[in-house]
């Protein structure tokens, strides 16, 4: 299973971004752009919104995670999912979390 997420947190690094740089060759990189088209119409916003809650919840599960285990590396999961997105930083920490030996902790 621990291949498996860091497979999954490299493929939601790079499939993601394909459109991210698609949206970048045409319109430049122009960040406010993009969170404006981001709100383009009711569904977009809708899905913009749903994936900014999952980010927080899963940041506060992570931070709740390192405090209780001691597991420090499980921080880099946080910019991951705000740098790149939940698609990516979920499967990292799960990945850093499913440490060989089933302590968890690392």
């Amino acid at each position: 299973m621990r291949w498996l997420f860091l497979a999954l947190a490299i493929w939601g690094a790079i499939h993601p971004m394909i459109y991210f740089l698609q949206w970048f060759g045409q319109n430049g990189y122009d960040l406010m752009g993009m969170v404006e088209a981001w709100h383009a119409n009711a569904a977009s916003s809708g899905l913009v919104w749903d994936l900014t809650i999952a980010a927080i919840a899963l940041t506060v599960w992570i931070l709740g995670e390192v405090v209780r285990r001691r597991m420090w590396l499980g921080l880099v999961a946080i910019p991951a999912i705000f740098c790149i997105g939940v698609s990516c930083g979920l499967p990292l920490y799960l990945f850093l979390r499913a440490r060989p030996g089933g302590q968890g902790g690392i």
